[in-house]
């Protein structure tokens, strides 16, 4: 790999760092936040990290076919706060986005305002010190919070992602500054999540799913594994009818407190899945319940719309604080219109 050809990037001269962010924030490049001034030497060694010159073609996204090349990933990540052996995870998210399952643009335009949630797992999470356990979706550790946000930075100025213009979103939600975790997998009785989409074990991999805000659950109050599903399926029935009925990818995030308790029944991921598959669903009455009586007019009434196309269409995640009957549903942006990808690192 070579480092010393010129960066096609334009570079602006300015007194220091506070005159940076000025600059950035007057022109839009920012989420609103501060950021590190991606200079010519820091954007270098981050290209240098991930073993790409500046113009090498990470991905094409799928319907404007707009090249993404190295350089500019490597400053959006500088910007974000990254530290340069972050950026093989930053590189294989942005190649997991552009798979045309993922539907970059769709998920990136919509007034439904989703955001790409991101999971790590294999050998990188503990190298680069990713956090899976206390306060995971939220300020835990370095890691999580610059890579979800590089993402970010990276639709806002290579994809145009700007709020009110390309970015349509009515509400969007927090996830769109950063949303990223790592799987516990030293504290879990379960295949990591990459393992289960086909990567092999010990291989670090991310998977991105385009999603709406999570939504917290609690029951502590039973040892019953079916009890405990019931919770969960009940905020995804939730989801189907406040927000979106269509079948998809949904994620299910899962602390300690209840593994444990799936643990001591033997319930594996796929137990976990093949119950959600059967009990997550609605029948088409129950729209009346919720205002919808316009789109659920008094005909097949009992006709049953499931959350899942299949039980492998829920992400069962191990991940969470060890204390307390927590967990989340993830809910998809758009159902099977845009599906979660899974991509190994260095591929």
């Amino acid at each position: 790999m070579t480092t010393d050809a010129a960066l096609a990037s334009p570079a602006h001269d300015v007194a220091d760092a506070f005159e940076a962010n000025e600059l950035f924030q007057r022109n839009g490049w920012t989420d609103g936040l501060p950021i590190v001034p991606p200079t010519e030497a820091a954007v270098r060694a981050f290209l240098v990290a991930a073993s790409r010159n500046a113009q090498d073609i990470i991905g094409v996204e799928p319907v404007r076919r707009r090249r993404i090349t190295a350089e500019k990933v490597a400053i959006a990540a500088v910007m974000a706060g990254c530290l340069s052996e972050y950026m093989p995870v930053v590189v294989a998210v942005i190649r997991a986005m552009c798979e045309p399952q993922f539907g970059l643009h769709g998920c990136t335009a919509s007034t439904g305002g989703s955001a790409p949630m991101i999971v790590v797992n294999g050998p990188v999470r503990t190298q680069i010190g990713m956090n899976a356990t206390h306060n995971v979706f939220a300020n835990a550790s370095r890691a999580n919070a610059t890579i979800g946000r590089t993402i970010r930075l990276f639709v806002l100025n290579v994809l145009g992602g700007h709020p009110g213009q390309l970015d349509r979103s009515t509400l969007g939600h927090p996830g769109k500054f950063t949303f990223c975790l790592a799987e516990d997998e030293e504290d879990s009785p379960w295949l990591p999540l990459s393992v289960e989409r086909g990567i092999p074990a010990g291989v670090s991999a991310v998977t991105v799913m385009a999603v709406e805000s999570p939504h917290q659950i609690m029951n502590e109050w039973t040892h019953d594994p079916k009890e405990i599903l019931d919770t969960y399926a009940a905020a995804i029935r939730s989801n189907m009818l406040t927000y979106s009925i269509w079948e998809g990818n949904y994620a299910m995030v899962i602390p300690k407190q209840h593994r444990q308790i799936f643990t001591a029944a033997n319930w594996s991921k796929q137990n976990i899945r093949e119950y959600t598959f059967e009990v997550a669903r609605v029948a088409r009455r129950e729209w009346r319940s919720v205002g919808k009586a316009a789109v659920a007019g008094r005909k097949d009434e009992e006709r049953i719309y499931r959350a899942l196309r299949a039980p492998d269409d829920l992400l069962v995640i191990a991940a969470g604080g060890p204390a307390g009957g927590f967990g989340a549903i993830v809910p998809p942006w758009y159902g099977k219109n845009s599906l979660a990808v899974t991509t190994p690192m260095g591929a």
